[in-house]
């Protein structure tokens, strides 16, 4: 089983709507047989187009294909439960964002959301910071594949005490560094309280490599997948959760170079082909997934990087980079296939999603699910990165699309639809209030009635 990514341009349609359905359609022309999309993003719109970017699994078996829920399943909601005001943030992984494209510098901008919402839906590239984790106590910690699947409306999460926790370690030729992914299990289990009820040792690895595809963002290809799939099919009754740590192939001096002052490698080459591994894992098995790196040798370990940027510091004071994911899967939801979008107080689906933060001009099927479903969407400016999409060109209805300078301005945002405040009553200046005159139908010869 292979996993790639191809490029591929959707040709615009007269009216720009129902894109996931569209999205669907050309992609069903496009493939066939084995392959089965995992991924997908639209990187670049232009009058021609969507230019986009999508993950595929091939040389799967019947079986299998039909374990994997299509990712452009869409089921709209009725109505949004206002019960709660649930936030959900996203930092798409391998796009180079200012905010949250290094290692958990989002945590800080997740923590902030969280203090003005009652739950905050997020994934673990926002908050994933090496051996450091600051997720709020209020955030479900969420792969993005199954963030994707929520917003589209096809499952529900719940809530849980604890996982069981499975640690896949790939077998290092210098053992130090399997052993240190094992010690990073135990510390866990000590300081944490994780339950891991065992660590499979991979002899026969998956092979990853991470490339940078056209638009610049991370990808990368993955070989040998069914040999994840065989370890995690045997124990499948054993775990709640799967947390991984496997060997990425990049060129040696990727790893000096990444730390460099003004480094020309702006993307973090590492997390796209991550993304697309667990992306995979939780859509096949339909459990929460996440994965960190594995230190490819002791010279790359001991590299004296100097003071780095902060935002990659967290990578420099770290080894294993595992206790981020073990404290996140911890308690990160169960995953509620078709479940019922209303009318279960115990689970958490899009109808209970109140607005979608992402940075400007990123556009994915949480993009997409949230037009659908009339989520809110704020966007924000600051976080540059390397999409190229105005969001004001996709069919937003009136009032669901705020482009803020910042996060600090889309916290203020948020508090206005929360407290059910329209956000352009508290700007100045203020517009006259709409008047529509409806002319009556003249009826030749009535007479009229005083009443």
């Amino acid at each position: 089983m292979i996993l790639t990514e191809k490029e591929l341009l959707l040709p615009r349609a007269s009216d720009g709507k129902d894109l996931i359905q569209q999205l669907q359609d050309f992609v069903d022309q496009k493939l066939f047989g084995s392959h089965k999309p995992v991924r997908i993003a639209i990187t670049e719109t232009s009058p021609e187009g969507y230019n986009f970017e999508i993950g595929i699994l091939s040389e799967t078996n019947s079986k299998q294909r039909k374990d994997i829920d299509s990712i452009f399943k869409f089921r709209k909601r009725d109505y949004e439960n206002q019960h709660q005001f649930n936030t959900m943030f996203l930092v798409p992984t391998g796009i180079g964002a200012e905010l949250g494209g290094h290692s958990g510098d989002a945590g800080a901008a997740a923590r902030l959301l969280a203090s003005c919402s009652d739950n905050l839906i997020t994934h673990p590239n926002v908050v994933n910071a090496a051996d450091i984790n600051e997720l709020p106590e209020n955030a479900l910690y969420v792969e993005g594949s199954v963030i994707t699947q929520m917003i589209m409306g096809s499952i529900g999460l719940k809530k849980v005490r604890s996982n069981r926790v499975l640690l896949v370690v790939d077998e290092h030729s210098e053992k130090m560094f399997h052993e240190l992914a094992i010690n990073s299990a135990s510390a866990a289990r000590a300081s944490l309280g994780l339950d891991c009820p065992m660590v499979i040792k991979m002899e026969d690895r998956v092979l990853m490599r991470a490339r940078y595809s056209k638009s610049g963002r991370a990808g990368g290809t993955i070989e040998h997948f069914e040999r994840l799939c065989e370890a995690l099919e045997e124990h499948k009754d054993e775990y709640d959760a799967i947390a991984l740590t496997s060997l990425i192939n990049v060129p040696d001096h990727y790893h000096k170079d990444y730390f460099a002052e003004n480094s020309y490698l702006r993307v973090n080459p590492w997390g796209g082909v991550e993304a697309m591994l667990t992306h995979a894992i939780s859509l096949l098995f339909k459990v929460p997934s996440a994965h960190s790196p594995m230190m490819t040798s002791k010279e790359i370990m001991e590299l004296d990087v100097g003071i780095t940027d902060p935002r990659k510091s967290a990578e420099a004071v770290s080894t294993t980079y595992l206790h981020c994911i073990l404290k996140g899967l911890h308690r990160s939801p169960r995953i509620i296939p078709d479940a019922p979008m209303h009318g279960d107080s115990n689970l958490l689906t899009a109808a209970d999603i109140s607005c979608l933060v992402i940075p400007d001009g990123c556009v994915g099927l949480p993009t997409l699910a949230a037009i659908g479903q009339g989520i809110p969407v704020i966007a924000v400016r600051e976080n540059k990165n390397c999409m190229r999409n105005n969001l004001e060109d996709f069919p937003f209805k009136d009032g669901k699309l705020f482009i803020v300078e910042n996060y600090l301005e889309a916290v203020g945002v948020i508090t206005a639809l929360k407290a059910g405040i329209a956000v352009d009553t508290v700007r100045r200046p203020l517009g006259k209030t709409r008047v529509v005159t409806k002319k009556g139908e003249r009826i030749s010869g009535s007479a009229s009635v005083d009443l």
